[in-house]
């Protein structure tokens, strides 16, 4: 009989806005009981400090290397991230002893899937100690050590969650819309494909900022008020990344910021919308087959002229578009509860990544497990 843990996972993305909690009972493989979620935001002050480790971090080469300020940005993190989960108990009221075990993704730092090197700062030991949880953390090394890109990860529990639309026959396409965007294909034959789509939140959340020092776009109001900037479209979607059938995993700088000037804010707004919608559009050919339906996750599904854009695109391929709330899902707990299913597959010695969502050379599970002292 299947062992059902009691997991909560700690997601912390691309945007950098804040750690996501949420809590999952689950066997690693098909039973799935979700439970609640809390959303706790970073201050001005820390986003600036992870800004900076962004930095820090382009230099290096060893992806255990912490140069001191580095480190100290880690170790900060971290405390934030045991302070979350104690938030979480507490509102909650659920103590240390009810849970299994934390699923820590950390704050990636660098990702060059070309050169097998990925960085999440993130100390899973100090966070089992702080916590009093054993805590499986680094799930991507070994992912990349046979010949993955590292990413995406989230599919496994995809394809845990698409069940009833396979018994209707569907092909369904999950699509998370968070800085980076991702996607993963289930059919209804149950064949997995994933792979990371191009910018997502990033650019509009960095291109707002620089405008007005807000941190990103309410609801897509300000690319509302916008125009499409051809030039600029064209620009983004003819990067190299799109060209070929060769997926790769991307990084945060992939993509590079709207340069001050470019376009005024509501433009360079709308702009960036249309390509992060345009972007998804254009990688889902790479599909095995045309999805029935998308569903969206991730804090893009809540900018309207991003998904008006992908919903009018979709449609014209015959895909029905709808938000993670739609499907009956929570788009803002998703991705951390899918870093709960992977501790808990982790532990379980089951596959986090397989050759179709990450390329690598055949199905592997990862993660480094971390015990507090007794």
């Amino acid at each position: 009989m299947d062992i059902v843990r009691t997991a909560i996972g700690l997601m912390s993305g691309t945007s950098m806005d804040g750690i996501d909690v949420a809590l999952l009972r689950t066997d690693g493989r098909g039973f799935i009981e979700r439970g609640p979620f809390l959303g706790v935001a970073y201050d001005g002050g820390f986003r600036e400090r992870l800004k900076r480790a962004l930095d820090l971090a382009r230099p290096l080469t060893d992806r255990t290397a912490r140069p001191d300020e580095l480190r100290e940005i880690e170790l900060e993190l971290t405390i934030r991230h045991a302070d979350a989960v104690t938030a979480f108990l507490d509102k909650s009221g659920l103590g240390r002893g009810d849970i299994d075990v934390l699923g820590f993704h950390g704050q990636t730092v660098l990702h060059r899937p070309d050169d097998a090197l990925t960085i999440q700062i993130g100390d899973g030991q100090l966070l089992a100690e702080r916590s009093g949880i054993p805590v499986v953390y680094d799930m991507r090394a070994n992912d990349m050590m046979h010949g993955g890109q590292g990413a995406p990860l989230v599919p496994a529990y995809h394809a845990a969650l698409a069940g009833r639309f396979q018994k209707d026959g569907q092909a369904v396409c999950f699509v998370n819309i968070g800085g980076i965007s991702n996607l993963t294909y289930i059919g209804a034959d149950g064949r997995i494909a994933a792979f990371d789509s191009g910018p997502g939140n990033t650019l509009i959340d960095q291109w707002v900022e620089m405008q007005t020092g807000k941190t990103y776009d309410p609801g897509g109001e300000i690319a509302g008020r916008g125009q499409v900037m051809p030039d600029i479209a064209a620009r983004y979607l003819g990067s190299p990344f799109f060209l070929g059938n060769i997926r790769r995993s991307l990084d945060r700088g992939d993509f590079k910021p709207l340069a001050d000037g470019e376009a005024s804010l509501e433009d360079g707004a709308r702009t960036l919308a249309h390509v992060a919608a345009a972007s998804i559009v254009k990688c889902a050919s790479y599909l095995p087959d045309s999805p029935s339906v998308y569903i969206v996750c991730g804090g893009g599904r809540l900018n309207g002229t991003i998904m008006a854009e992908f919903a009018n695109m979709a449609g014209k391929n015959g895909s029905r578009v709808m938000s993670a709330e739609e499907a009956g899902f929570d788009g803002d707990a998703m991705e951390a509860e899918a870093w709960a299913y992977l501790a808990v597959r982790s532990l379980e010695g089951l596959p986090l990544t397989y050759p179709g969502t990450t390329g690598v050379n055949q199905p592997v599970s990862g993660g480094v497990l971390a015990e507090p002292a007794r």
